[in-house]
């Protein structure tokens, strides 16, 4: 999920998140006083040259509100036009605030917010200045009364543009990535640490490794490699199977570099194992390199289903 290019596309694109949390008793989410406007609504921004949606989102909510968060399940996109007449499509998240996070949060007021309020859903539904926000909130209810609001990702990623196999005289697992491919691992960065990772997996074929290592690198994460991602792998591998197990068991946010052929078999494990009807994960597996599909799984109870999953490429 990015932003168009086209010079001829006029929208302005921004993203933002709802911040969640359970204070013991109710569910509060933030709210944002904008003194320039006089007005109280949820956090975002514009969409910077060269940043995606999502590395937006993370950034923006910090830049304003002083919370550095993991994007969680996406909320919506809400469109609207501008006085000057120009569409805008704001892209939010839901993001789940610690007890640690709140306890040792200190609000700096700034250019954008001069004041934060944690609210009850009701309560921020009476003060918030636009319609089309509150609706946000209620998806965000809703889910947190399912037991889904609070959620980890398991992101698939395809690995960046490889040397094609026609002009590598080598074995296919050595196949390395051209130099498109070695700057499209570096774009993917801000992306993938939008959702925090905190293990990375990979096939052992050298095109995966080379597309997580600068991720590695930049988060101090060792990658691990696993034969049963492998393009080389037989179908119905028990293998694969063992380590999506895991993946589900720990409840990690975790990033996962494959191959297109690989793809829809992780889907139809994860799908099983989650209770999610494969045929709406369907366009999760197809991906171009260096695209990734984030699936945002119950941390309460995976068998509730994924409860969203979304795509995003690096933007170069």
């Amino acid at each position: 999920m990015q932003p168009a290019t086209s010079s001829r596309d006029q929208t302005v694109y921004a993203a933002g998140s709802v911040l969640w949390r359970f204070d013991g008793k109710k569910l509060r989410v933030l709210v944002i006083h904008r003194n320039r406007h006089n007005d109280y609504s949820l956090a975002k921004g514009k969409v910077d040259p060269g940043e995606s949606l999502a590395q937006t989102a993370a950034r923006e909510i910090w830049e304003e509100t002083g919370y550095r968060v993991d994007l969680g399940a996406p909320l919506g996109i809400i469109d609207y036009t501008l006085p000057s007449g120009r569409p805008k499509e704001v892209h939010y998240w839901s993001s789940e605030v610690s007890d640690e996070q709140f306890t040792k949060h200190k609000f700096k007021p700034n250019s954008e917010v001069d004041r934060l309020e944690w609210l009850s859903v009701k309560k921020a539904k009476q003060v918030l200045s636009y319609d089309r926000d509150k609706e946000l909130l209620q998806l965000l209810a809703e889910r947190y009364e399912r037991g889904i609001a609070s959620t980890f990702p398991i992101v698939l990623l395809r690995h960046a543009t490889a040397i094609p196999a026609a002009q590598w005289p080598g074995h296919d697992e050595t196949r390395p990535l051209t130099s498109r491919g070695l700057e499209q691992s570096q774009h993917i960065i801000p992306i993938l640490r939008a959702f925090g990772p905190q293990r990375i997996l990979t096939s052992t074929a050298a095109r995966c490794r080379e597309t997580v290592a600068p991720l590695a690198d930049a988060l101090g994460i060792f990658p691990e490699s696993h034969a049963s991602l492998s393009q080389n792998t037989s179908s119905g591998d028990a293998g694969l199977t063992e380590v999506l197990a895991e993946v589900l068991e720990r409840r990690e946010p975790v990033v996962l570099c494959s191959h297109s052929p690989v793809m829809p078999e992780v889907l139809t494990v994860l799908a099983e194992a989650t209770n999610t009807r494969l045929s709406g994960l369907s366009r999760q597996a197809m991906l171009s390199t260096a695209e990734c599909s984030v699936l945002h799984v119950p941390a309460g109870d995976v068998r509730l289903g994924i409860v969203a999953a979304e795509t995003h490429g690096p933007v170069i």
